[in-house]
Parts: structure tokens; sequence; C-alpha cells
């Protein structure tokens, strides 16, 4: 069985879901039989409303995306012939955040984390499909970082949590504040990268990872 990666898209996108980079795996990434992985990512502002009408997200259980993530990659996972991989379920883990660098669609950011050419700072990967066959892969891409010019993500934190490192007690502290609309509307500084701002990523998606986050 074979596939284009134009149909492979096409089905993703009826779900809210889109590939967001791909790659040929190495003998390290203990993929036997495996010619491409394609990483899977939400799709702006299409993926929240078709998420949200889940039975995962409505059926009160624990971590409804996960399980809505497994359930709708393994689906079609399999009837495109190959199979689900995911960022949870470990230990072991996955090794996600390299096989995103990979793709060479996602890259070390000013402030660290990960950015992407589409998505900016508010890249994720929902999982990722294996393949046992040759699909052309979306090209490498510069990293946005290396022009943007403002550079805004920067000073964007109103505690500087992201100036040296990462301060998780800082960033917490500040979640605790009620003027802190990070918690509504997205970390501040995914926010204020440029490359995010034209994703549509609804405020709803962030809140509810925020809430996931700041327990």
């Amino acid at each position: 069985m074979t596939a284009r990666l134009n149909d492979i898209e096409a089905l993703l996108d009826q779900q809210g879901l889109c590939v967001s980079g791909g790659l040929v795996p190495e003998a390290g990434d203990d993929l036997p039989q495996i010619k491409s992985l394609l990483m899977i990512s939400p799709n702006g502002a299409d993926f929240w409303p078709l998420f949200t009408r889940s039975s995962e997200y409505n059926d009160g259980a624990p971590d409804p995306i996960d399980r809505w993530s497994q359930r709708v990659l393994t689906d079609l996972a399999q009837r495109l012939g190959g199979k689900a991989l995911f960022p949870f379920g470990g230990p072991p883990y996955r090794p996600f955040l390299q096989w995103a660098i990979r793709t060479g669609r996602a890259h070390s950011s000013a402030v660290g984390m990960l950015v992407h050419n589409d998505a900016g700072l508010w890249i994720s990967y929902r999982g990722a499909i294996a393949l046992p066959y040759s699909v052309a892969l979306p090209v490498p891409l510069q990293n946005p970082c290396e022009t943007c010019v403002p550079r805004s993500c920067l000073s964007a934190c109103p505690v500087g949590a992201l100036s040296d490192g990462y301060d998780t007690a800082a960033c917490h502290s500040w979640l605790e504040r009620p003027e802190a609309d990070c918690m509504s509307q997205g970390c501040a500084v995914r926010r204020a990268c440029p490359v995010g701002a034209a994703f549509g990523r609804l405020p709803e998606q962030s809140a509810f990872h925020m809430k996931s986050f700041h327990k």
C-alpha cells in the first residue's frame, strides 16, 4: 500500500490535524521497516471545535486530548497501512523533540522552546504516523528566528521566566495572580511570536492546556 502526501493531509484535515514535518528514520530510531515518519499537529483554528465535539472531551474522564489523539491517529495510521506513535504513554518515550528538529520544519527558538515555520511557538505534536513506504516529505525551511527583527518573545514574559533558562517557580507564581491573562489566552511568550500570530490557534485551546499545566 502507498499514499500521496496530499491524500494523507486531506484525511488529517477532516480531524483538524496536519502534517507538520516529516523525516526518514535512521537506525537509532528503532523503527525497522519504516521508510517515512510524519509528524502530526493541530491545524490552527480548525482543530479545537472538532476536538470539543468528541466523546473524549465530553465524557469527564482524564487525559481527553491524549485519548482522542490515540483513537484518531491509530485509525488513520491503520487506514494508511502504517502505525501511530505518541509522545505520551511512556516510559520509554519516543524522541519527539529530536524528530521535530530533524524534519527541518521545527527549530530551536530565541527563547529555547521549539519554533515551527507555520505554527511558530504554538507548535505541538499529537503523534506521528510511521509508514512502511516512502512519501514525498515537506521540505526543510529556514529557522524563522534568524530573520525575526523584533524578537518580541525575548521580553514578552511578565516575570522574565525565560530570561535565563526556565524559572518554573516564577512562571507558576505569576499564573496564580488574577491579572495573568496567560491562563485564558496562552503563554505571553508564545503569543509574542509573529509566526504564531498568523497560525490562528484559538484562546480556548490555550486555556485548556494552561489549566493542565498549572495544577
